[in-house]
C-alpha cells in the first residue's frame, strides 16, 4: 500500500479523499488508461476532435508531445485539460532550457556546461528558465534533471546532459534544479535509473548495461539516488539499463539470460529502489519505443504489462494505441499485473496529481496559465541568463603553443571549417539540424571583430604553401550531435579536404559546440575549447574569450582527454 501522507506526496486528508474517490469512480478501462503517457507527435494529433477521441477511448494519465510553437502547445494543453475528467500530467523535456518544451524556447546551458561553472546558483537560474517557460505552455511535469554519471568518455548520450562524474556535485546541482521547479509547482523526474554513463551504448538502439558491482554502485549512483529520494524527488524514470551484478545479488536465482533492464526488473524497482533506498514516489519507464526495452528479447505483448508488474507506475508512449492498450488490459486480466500492483500504481499517479495541486487548479479553471504568460518564452531576461552563463561556462582545455589570443592583427584571414550534425527523422518527422544558423552566427561573430572569414568548401586539398599564404589560421568548429543513429557519436569528415591535415600547416583553433570528447578525433589540436552549446550566446562568448576580450573561466573534467596520452599535448 502506498502511504500518500509520506514523502514525496505529503497529502492531507482532503487530498487523500479526492484520490480515493477518483480511483473508485474509474472503470477498469479508465484505470488501465491512467497507466499510459501518450505522445502527441503532430499538429493533427493536437486537433481538438482528435484529443477528444483519444481521451474518450484510451483515458490516458499523461501526455508528452513533439515540440511546436508555444501558443500551439498551450492550446493543446488547454484542450487536453478541459476535455479530460481527471486532470492530466503534461510533461516537458526541459533539461537545458525552455527549448526542451517548445520551439522558440530559450536554450540556456546543459549539465556539462553548468558543471564547468560549478555553482548551484547557475543551475537554479537555468532551471528557473525551464520552469517558467514549461509552465507558460501548460506543463506540470518535467523529465529532468539528468543525474547520470558520465564515467565513460565514449558515452555521448549523457556526455553533455549529465553534470559530471562526482556524486556530490550531482546531488547539489539536482537539488538546485528541484528548487526552481517547485516554485512553479512542476514535478521533477530524475533519470535514468539505475544509471547511465558507465558504457557507450545508446538505449535507443540496444539495452544499456551498468556493470558496476553493488559496492561500487552504492557509493556512486546509489549515493545520488538515496540523497535525492531523501530530498523528496517526486518521480524517477527507469531506464532501459540493466544492473546485472546487483540484480544477481538481490535475486540469486537469476542467470545471465534472465537479466532485464530496470524497466522490466522487479528486483531493481521493488527491492533496490523501493525497499533499500526507501522510494515511495512514482516510477515512469523511459520511452517504450526504444530498442533497449526490446534488447531484453521480450515481445511487446509481454513488455507492456511486465513493466507495470515489475514496479513501474506509468508506461511512456504507445507503439500502436489499440494494441498496447489491449496488451495492458490482457496483462491485468491474466494476473501479470496484480490487483495490488495496479492499485499502487494508480495511487501514485493520482496521488502525484493531487500533490502538485491539479485538482485545486481544475476547480479554479487554472490548470493552464493565461495566454499572456507566453510572453516569458524567449524573453529578454531569459536570453540574458543564457548570455551570462555562457560567459562563465566556455572552457579552454589546452593551448599548448600559445596561439591565443586570436586577434585580427595576428590572424586576419581565417579559414572556417565546420563539421555539423546530420538531419534526423523522428516519428516520421524530419528534424533538421541547426547547422545553417550556427554557421551564420560564427561568421557574424568573427567578421564583426575584424576577421576576414572564408567558408567556401574545399573540394581538394591543394598546395600546402598556397594554403599558408592565403590563411593565417584555421578555425575548426565541431558541432557533432545526435542520438538513435549510432551508439556513440564521432566526427564524420564529410569531405577529404576537411580532414585535419592543416593542423601542421597553420595555427588551428578547434572548438566543440557540443560533445566534450571531441579530442579523440583531433588529438593533434594544440588549442582546443569546449563551448557545450551552439546557441548564439555561446558562440559570442567563445569568440570574446578567444580574442582576449574576456578570460576563460570554465573548468573541464578529466575525461575530456578520452583516456589517452596524445590528447594532452
Amino acid at each position: 500500500m502506498v502511504d500518500l501522507r509520506a514523502k514525496p506526496f505529503y497529502l492531507n486528508d482532503a487530498q487523500i479523499d479526492w484520490v480515493e474517490k477518483t480511483i473508485s469512480s474509474m472503470s477498469v478501462e479508465e484505470k488501465i488508461g491512467q497507466l499510459f503517457i501518450t505522445l502527441l507527435a503532430s499538429a493533427d494529433d493536437r486537433k481538438p476532435e482528435n484529443i477528444s477521441k483519444l481521451l474518450e477511448k484510451y483515458h490516458v494519465g499523461g501526455v508528452r508531445y513533439h515540440n511546436a510553437p508555444p501558443a500551439d502547445i498551450r492550446d493543446m494543453a488547454e484542450c487536453l485539460q478541459k476535455t479530460s475528467r481527471i486532470p492530466l500530467l503534461i510533461a516537458s523535456n526541459c533539461e537545458a532550457g525552455g527549448n526542451g518544451g517548445m520551439t522558440g524556447g530559450t536554450a540556456v546551458a546543459c549539465g556539462a556546461a553548468l558543471s564547468a561553472i560549478g555553482k548551484e546558483e547557475s543551475v537554479y537560474k537555468m532551471a528557473k528558465v525551464c520552469a517558467a517557460e514549461a509552465d507558460a505552455v501548460g506543463c506540470n511535469w518535467n523529465f529532468a534533471p539528468i543525474v547520470d554519471l558520465p564515467y565513460n568518455w565514449r558515452n555521448t548520450i549523457v556526455n553533455l546532459r549529465a553534470y559530471n562524474e562526482d556524486p556530490n556535485d550531482v546531488i547539489r546541482f539536482a537539488k538546485s534544479f528541484f528548487k526552481a521547479m517547485r516554485e512553479f509547482g512542476i514535478a521533477t523526474c530524475i533519470k535514468h535509473f539505475p544509471g547511465d554513463g558507465t558504457e557507450e551504448n545508446d538505449q535507443h538502439l540496444i539495452m544499456g548495461v551498468n556493470d558496476l558491482s553493488p559496492e561500487e554502485w552504492d557509493k556512486t549512483f546509489g549515493k545520488v539516488y538515496k540523497a535525492l529520494i531523501d530530498e523528496g524527488v517526486m518521480t524517477i524514470m527507469a531506464g532501459h539499463i540493466a544492473l546485472p551484478k546487483y540484480s544477481k545479488k538481490l535475486d540469486p536465482s537469476l542467470k545471465d539470460e534472465d537479466i532485464r533492464p530496470a524497466t522490466l526488473a522487479p528486483e531493481l524497482i521493488q527491492k533496490l529502489l523501493r525497499e533499500k533506498l526507501g522510494y515511495n514516489g512514482l516510477v515512469v519507464t523511459d520511452a517504450s519505443h526504444m530498442i533497449g526495452m526490446f534488447g531484453a528479447t521480450v515481445p511487446r505483448s509481454q513488455q507492456v504489462p511486465s513493466a507495470i508488474a515489475a514496479g513501474c507506475d506509468m508506461f511512456l508512449f504507445f507503439n500502436d494505441k489499440d494494441e498496447d492498450f489491449q496488451y495492458m488490459m490482457d496483462g491485468y486480466k491474466k494476473g501479470i499485473i496484480s490487483e495490488e500492483r495496479l492499485s499502487d500504481a494508480l495511487h501514485r499517479i493520482i496521488g502525484l496529481k493531487a500533490a502538485i495541486g491539479l485538482p485545486k487548479k481544475q476547480r479554479a479553471g487554472s490548470l493552464v496559465p493565461s495566454e499572456k504568460n507566453l510572453s516569458v518564452v524567449g524573453c529578454a531576461e531569459h536570453k540574458k541568463i543564457a548570455r551570462d552563463l555562457a560567459a562563465e561556462f566556455v572552457t579552454l582545455v589546452k593551448d599548448r603553443d600559445h596561439y591565443l589570443p586570436m586577434t585580427p592583427e595576428k590572424y586576419k584571414n581565417i579559414k572556417l571549417i565546420y563539421i555539423g550534425a546530420d538531419d534526423m527523422v523522428i516519428a516520421g518527422t524530419k528534424l533538421p539540424s541547426n547547422n545553417e544558423d550556427v554557421i551564420k552566427n560564427i561568421v557574424k561573430a568573427l567578421e564583426s571583430r575584424g576577421f576576414a572569414v572564408d567558408f567556401e568548401p574545399m573540394k581538394v586539398k591543394g598546395k600546402c604553401e598556397e594554403f599558408k599564404k592565403k590563411y593565417d589560421a584555421v578555425l575548426l568548429v565541431l558541432n557533432v550531435s545526435g542520438f538513435a543513429q549510432f551508439n556513440t557519436m564521432r566526427v564524420k569528415w564529410d569531405m577529404p579536404a576537411k580532414q585535419p591535415w592543416y593542423f601542421s600547416e597553420v595555427p588551428t583553433f578547434a572548438v566543440s559546440l557540443s560533445f566534450t570528447n571531441m579530442l579523440i578525433d583531433v588529438p593533434m589540436a594544440r588549442c582546443y575549447i569546449n563551448s557545450y552549446m551552439s546557441h548564439s550566446e555561446a558562440i559570442e562568448a567563445t569568440v570574446d574569450k578567444m580574442t582576449g576580450k574576456a578570460p576563460f573561466t570554465g573548468k573541464f573534467r578529466e575525461n575530456v582527454f578520452c583516456g589517452r596520452w596524445d590528447t594532452r599535448f
